[in-house]
């Protein structure tokens, strides 16, 4: 039985002004589809998902949507009303869908406990970007969406958010496209992957499996497709030169080859037009310094507030080598680097530098970058028309074309330009510094995949040290020689690699992980948390028993209506009653799983309260 299309779209076309995204664009979403969305930078993803999820209309084509389909959408930069508590901002989900909060309790708890919120009565414009987006997503999953539609879910979410998030996208039985340019992330969570690219005939390559399977097929796709431009440009060679010879068009046939010949032109130059996006020219350029040790850190301590972050760390850093930082958010990874570079002055211990030691250092934040200059000073702050790299003179729109920048952009305000652009733009910048340590604080931040590819090449070629900082796990894993973990609390561990982290991490559950990540984000100023439950939390402990027993008593009726001889022969009425009896199998479990989890609550607090 062929499978059940969800969603699909047919010649799909939209342009913003004069630049066309995509043109002729079909595509179709089936039952159990899980899509990784990709493609360089300005290609229409993002738009592609708003058109998918019915908020933005084609220029052409047709959208069509399976009846009774219900979509989540998450957007990238999720909003949320400023005052609301993380479980008034989920109620207010369900009244704009015309259900009651009160009756539909269950949902929101099971909301809470998806995205491991430890306190419901949070106010949401108190979370970090990490937990905003988490509870987008549990916004999202809580009307239990047919087809789930995701843009960029990873940004902000730190190593341990995106684990959270790979296991709730494994388990998830329904239909769901994620745009995302972390490459493990889809490895784990996708069985198919459609690249948005102008580069193939029909702007759109599909691949059936995981990220690692999809790039043997485009690898495949894209040599058959170069030995077939080859072919036609031989083709075409030839042509050309039996045209230059004026043949005269007076039988059929010699008029056939022409015509023929300006058809193999047309396509030969559509090939080559399609081609010309090409990436960006990332090539740190080391010092050549051959002192055997550039940095060393001996006995390292720093705190923030009571909090420790960095406790008694020793480390030595020489040419060739490259530290991967990782860590959750708030573990002191970006307050490390600024102690390496000396912009920060450690509490305990030493710093040694090797004598006229050369930092370059990429800032998460941009800071260095003027929104208001153009990007042609931006380019080139010391001014004129030209930059000098590795000891030679480049003109600036070449500079800028290695860049993936257009010599019109030159006369834009920095602020005008994408995330991507601004970080393309800061690594033009550092690769005019020769450099002995690169410290790089979140680098791939809206990098697309084809850049990663280039940044990840240039950094395994970069003979100086590096330390990097980034939640591309992939990137981490291929360029890293070691790995040095944080965990928020003073203590740091060396690892020989990814897989060895991760091997490590099964020491203490994705609970307990997920709540301390919780504890750490969640009170703003680092204030003592208010333990026991809320009075919300409260109201709803003096219930729950009764619901448990009201659910378990729905779980009977229903077993009784399912066993129903008369229904035996009808499929329909037997599918729809065990339909109800496993909801309401399920809502007991969830009922029990949100019992246990404030009757633990409860303890603590007793146990804390007692001398």
């Amino acid at each position: 039985m062929p499978p059940i299309m969800l969603l699909s779209c047919e010649s799909l076309g939209k342009s913003y002004g004069v630049k066309p995204l995509f043109t002729d664009l079909s595509l179709g979403l089936c039952e159990g589809d899980h899509v990784g969305l990709i493609g360089p930078n300005g290609s229409g993803k993002s738009t592609l998902l708003k058109i998918l999820a019915g908020f933005e209309e084609p220029d052409s084509g047709t959208r069509a949507v399976r009846r009774q389909i219900r979509i989540g959408y998450v957007p990238q930069e999720p909003s949320f009303a400023e005052q609301p508590s993380v479980e008034e901002a989920l109620a207010q989900v369900l009244l704009d869908e015309g259900l009651d909060p009160h009756e539909q309790g269950g949902r929101i708890a099971r909301a809470l406990s998806l995205g491991g919120f430890a306190r419901v009565d949070q106010a949401v414009s108190t979370l970090s970007g990490g937990w905003k987006k988490r509870l987008a997503i549990a916004r999202s999953l809580m009307l239990e969406p047919d087809v789930l539609l995701l843009d960029e879910p990873t940004n902000h979410l730190d190593v341990d958010g995106i684990l959270w998030l790979e296991n709730l996208l494994k388990a998830e039985p329904h239909a769901f496209i994620v745009i995302s340019h972390d490459r493990r992330f889809l490895e784990a969570v996708t069985t198919r992957i459609w690249e948005l690219n102008r580069q193939y005939p029909n702007g759109l390559f599909e691949a059936k499996g995981r990220y690692s399977e999809y790039l043997e097929q485009r690898d495949a796709a894209l040599q058959a497709q170069a030995d077939y431009q080859a072919s036609l440009a031989n083709r075409v060679r030839r042509e050309v030169e039996w045209l230059r010879r004026g043949p005269k068009a007076r039988t059929t046939k010699a008029k056939a080859r022409i015509d023929q010949a300006g058809r193999m032109i047309d396509q030969l130059q559509d090939i080559e037009s399609r081609q010309a996006q090409g990436s960006a020219g990332i090539d740190f350029t080391a010092s050549g310094r051959k002192s055997k040790k550039l940095i060393e850190v001996i006995g390292l301590g720093k705190s923030l507030g009571a909090q420790p972050i960095i406790s008694d760390l020793d480390l030595q850093l020489g040419p060739g080598e490259r530290i991967g930082l990782l860590g959750p958010n708030g573990s002191g990874k970006s307050t490390l680097l600024k102690l390496l570079a000396g912009t920060l002055k450690p509490d305990a211990g030493t710093i040694i530098h090797a004598d006229r030691l050369r930092v370059v250092t990429f800032e998460q934040h941009r800071d260095s970058l003027d929104q208001q200059a153009t990007l042609r000073r931006a380019l080139a702050p010391a001014g004129g028309d030209a930059v000098v790299y590795q000891d030679r003179s480049v003109h600036l729109v070449s500079w800028a074309k290695r860049f993936l920048f257009k010599p019109e952009q030159l006369d834009l305000p920095v602020s005008r330009l994408s995330g991507g652009e601004q970080a393309r733009l800061l690594i033009a910048r550092l690769m005019l510094q020769p450099a002995d340590l690169l410290l790089l604080d979140e680098p791939t931040n809206d990098l697309d995949i084809p850049t990663l590819d280039v940044l990840e090449d240039s950094l395994l070629e970069f003979t100086g040290a590096v330390v990097l900082v980034t939640h591309d796990r992939w990137l981490l894993d291929r360029v890293s020689t070691r790995l040095l973990a944080l965990d928020g609390t003073g203590r740091a561990e060396l690892f020989a690699d990814y897989p060895q982290w991760e091997a490590a991490q099964g020491r203490n559950t994705p609970e307990d992980r997920t709540s301390q990540s919780s504890k750490g984000s969640s009170t703003p100023g680092g204030r003592s948390k208010r333990k026991g439950l809320s009075y919300k939390e409260q109201k709803e402990w003096d219930q729950i028993e009764t619901k448990i027993l009201e659910a378990e008593a729905r779980v009977v009726t229903c077993q009784s209506v399912a066993s129903d001889p008369s229904i035996a022969s009808s499929a329909a009425d037997l599918q729809e009653r065990y339909a109800a009896l496993y909801a309401a199998q399920a809502d007991v479990e969830r009922l029990y799983a949100r019992w246990a989890e404030l009757d633990e609550k409860r303890a603590q607090a007793i146990s804390s309260a007692q001398p």
